[in-house]
């Protein structure tokens, strides 16, 4: 009898497939993680063997065949397959879709793989001295590279600043020669140099020290390092990544967002000598999969990424950091909808490796968890060489005089900080000119025709767009609806608050900072060199600007419109506001020169606001789960959302209704456990769907997995699962 292959297919199927071998290919030895091309109804998909069995549950003679493996050796290892099985079975999805997410985009697919130009020394560039260019220095740089590490590919000379003209020149001298290598050529061994660092450490502060020396290197513990902004959290990630590197292992460094990823390489280069790579969006796809197979193989020592570098494959991994574990850019909102800190947490625990969690603001989450002892709390609460915690002041703009946007004061806090040379941060978390467009005569205001939102003015160039379905109109001359010319921009955005800034402030550069400015590649990397040149500016800009950015020559940090988050209809809106206030306000005064933050609110006297500056983030994050155990939601209880969407609204409300009916035959309403919906989503449509959403919360953990089980077996029977879009959101992070 053939060996049968197992194969996880990325399909909406919660179930494997049996396939046999390739013809000709029976006593070929398959492992798992070997990718292999199938027949599937009329399609050829790529899927992921997981196991070789001696059997079926089918007759032999109704298997197809492969149609070919494409892999002499596994691409994803056992760890790997065991973790994505464990996300499959957490969240709710088909074990396919998750191990086909964990790959890089070429390795999705089943064309050959591309070959990359790879640089190496002739004969006579290898008898060269150490210093043997020194009169040049970028082709120096390249020699000493060379001589470190034998062979380097383009992106990686790219990322030491040599361009394409120097390795030209050193080819017409012959002293490099160019040769085109398969993408996951791996014939140059793993080289750890006698000596890791770059550059001497810094000295840890006593703190810093008292965190570091609890830290176990070769057993599983979750530490949440919970340092204030600027107390120097980096500075213990990069001594906890010394002595993990000192052990021969390697270390998984996961960041937010894709902005952050340069400046965190850029820190890593200048301490460590060791082959460093990153895995983010902003990453050509050839690149990335090279440095996916980097990682893999052991090459690369250091991976920096975003959430999906979670699951890249590491045999030698003795460390996973997570920075800003509070962000929500760490739980995926569309497909397979699982969180990278919680999947974190759980490779951490199997490979039995520590994991460190830093934030100055912890999301509630971790801090439950380290109530209950399952987390190590590590505390970090002075700023590092010497910085001062900057002063909050509370601007009520009710008494205040003001244009709408900006208070007066502001202003002349604003003029005073540029007259002495230095920067200001304005943070106002909307994107475009204004979040409306609004006739003053009869009320019409500018809608998305596809979406239950209003459409956001911007002004460079002028149009309407929805942020939601990125539907675009052009502005109109006068009122649609009753002609009248009078249209007013009404609140504000990042775009109308930067014009404003300029015409108050016209000698001083005025640098927008969201995601329609910063959408070039590299956008964020050039702000930062543009800042670090020292010249006075301000800063325009959206919750982009708060995550873990040091700006040392920002003194004053102004947030406008924070309100909203303390009405907001998301449970968790306080706690996101006090984040971003805090990580906002962390912004200013982090080197030598003391910082300043203004607060412009209509609520000043809000209790949670108040408790928020008063005590502290640790004291306003307690409230907060006090005020979530009274009401029984996370991280108290469990959540799950089921989520329906239809361009009629009865079938996703008929949906959830049904699958209501089964949770309720299968675990009634109790004190332990309840239901809330069928209800709109808090965008009820979006891009002509009607959106609706059936909240699950129970006080345990496995009696909520056992129910969805259940629930979306029975549910995929049904006629209905056809006729709309479902979902499952376990650990739901946005309502809407």
């Amino acid at each position: 009898m053939p060996p049968i292959l197992i194969v996880a297919l990325p399909t909406p199927l919660r179930r494997l497939f049996d396939y046999l071998p390739p013809e000709g290919n029976e006593t070929l030895s398959i492992l798992p993680g070997t990718r292999v091309e199938v027949p599937f109804g009329s399609q050829t998909l790529v899927g992921i063997v997981v196991k070789v069995a001696q059997s079926s549950d089918y007759p032999i003679e109704k298997l197809r065949r492969a149609s070919a493996i494409l892999d002499n050796q596994p691409k994803l290892t056992d760890d790997i397959i065991g973790l994505c099985q464990w996300a499959a079975d957490y969240y709710q999805y088909p074990l396919g879709e998750v191990l086909h997410a964990a790959l890089p985009t070429l390795l999705r697919k089943s064309d050959p793989l591309p070959t990359v130009t790879s640089w190496a020394h002739t004969t006579a560039g290898k008898g060269l001295p150490a210093t043997g260019l020194k009169r040049s220095p970028k082709q120096q740089l390249v020699h000493q590279l060379l001589l470190e590490h034998g062979q380097l590919r383009d992106s990686q000379l790219r990322e030491h600043g040599i361009s394409s003209s120097v390795l030209l020149a050193m080819e017409e001298k012959g002293l490099v020669a160019r040769q085109q290598v398969s993408l996951y050529d791996n014939h140059n061994p793993v080289v750890i140099p006698d000596t890791l660092l770059a550059e001497a450490p810094q000295i840890p502060n006593p703190e810093q020290q008292a965190a570091l020396e609890q830290i176990r290197y070769h057993q599983y513990q979750t530490y949440l390092l919970e340092g204030a902004t600027g107390s120097g959290k980096t500075e213990v990630y990069l001594h906890a990544i010394a002595r993990t590197l000192q052990a021969g292992r390697q270390v998984l460094m996961l960041v937010p967002e894709i902005g952050l990823a340069p400046q965190t390489l850029q820190r890593f280069q200048r301490r460590f000598k060791l082959p460093i790579v990153q895995l983010h969006s902003s990453v050509a796809e050839l690149e990335r999969a090279q440095n996916w197979h980097d990682a893999a193989s052991g090459k690369a020592r250091i991976v920096i990424g975003t959430r999906l570098a979670v699951f890249t494959p590491m045999p030698d991994l003795g460390l996973i950091i997570l920075d800003e574990e509070h962000d929500l850019s760490f739980k995926q909102q569309d497909g397979v909808r699982y969180s990278a800190r919680d999947v974190a947490v759980m490779r951490a625990f199997k490979a039995s490796i520590p994991l460190l969690l830093g934030s100055a603001t912890p999301s509630l989450e971790s801090l439950h968890n380290t109530l209950k002892n399952r987390y190590q709390h590590l505390v970090l609460t002075q700023r590092a060489g010497g910085a001062q915690t900057p002063e909050i002041e509370v601007l009520d703009m009710r008494k205040e005089e003001n244009d709408g946007v900006l208070a007066k004061s502001t202003l002349e806090d604003i003029r005073r900080t540029l007259a002495r040379g230095e920067q200001v941060l304005v943070f106002i978390n909307r994107r475009g000119y204004a979040p409306a467009l609004l006739c003053r005569h009869c009320g019409w205001v500018a809608s998305c025709t596809a979406c239950a939102a209003r459409m956001t003015l911007h002004s460079h160039p002028p149009h309407l767009r929805c942020h939601h379905c990125d539907q675009q109109k052009p502005v109109p001359s006068q009122c649609p609806s009753c002609l009248h010319p009078d249209l007013t921009a009404l609140g504000q955005g990042t775009q109308r608050c930067a014009s404003l800034l300029e015409q108050y402030f016209p000698d001083t550069e005025v640098l927008r900072v969201d995601q329609d400015s910063m959408r070039r590649k590299n956008a964020m990397g050039e702000l930062s060199e543009k800042l670090a040149q020292g010249n006075p500016c301000i800063l325009v800009g959206t919750q982009m600007l708060a995550k873990g950015h040091h700006f040392p020559k920002v003194t004053l940090a102004v947030l406008l419109d924070i309100d909203q988050g303390l009405f907001s209809g998301d449970f968790r809106g306080p706690e996101r506001m006090g984040q971003q206030l805090i990580q906002v306000a962390g912004r200013a005064g982090r080197g030598h020169l003391p910082g300043k933050v203004l607060l412009q609110t209509y609520q000043p006297d809000h209790p949670l606001l108040q408790l928020l500056l008063a005590q502290g983030y640790g004291a306003f994050a307690r409230e907060l789960l006090r005020e979530r155990a009274l009401t029984r939601m996370p991280p108290i209880w469990a959540m799950a959302l089921l989520r329906a969407e239809s361009k009629r609204p009865e079938n996703a409300v008929n949906f959830l209704q049904a699958a209501l009916k089964i949770a309720h035959n299968l675990r009634p309403p109790s004190p332990d456990h309840a239901y809330l919906g069928p209800l709109p989503a808090l965008m009820e449509k979006r891009n002509h769907r009607y959106r609706y959403q059936l909240q699950i919360t129970s006080a345990r953990r496995t009696d909520l997995q056992q129910l969805l089980k259940s629930v979306i077996e029975e549910l995929e029977k049904t006629a209905l699962a056809q006729r709309v879009r479902w979902s499952v959101d376990v650990d739901p992070q946005d309502m809407s």
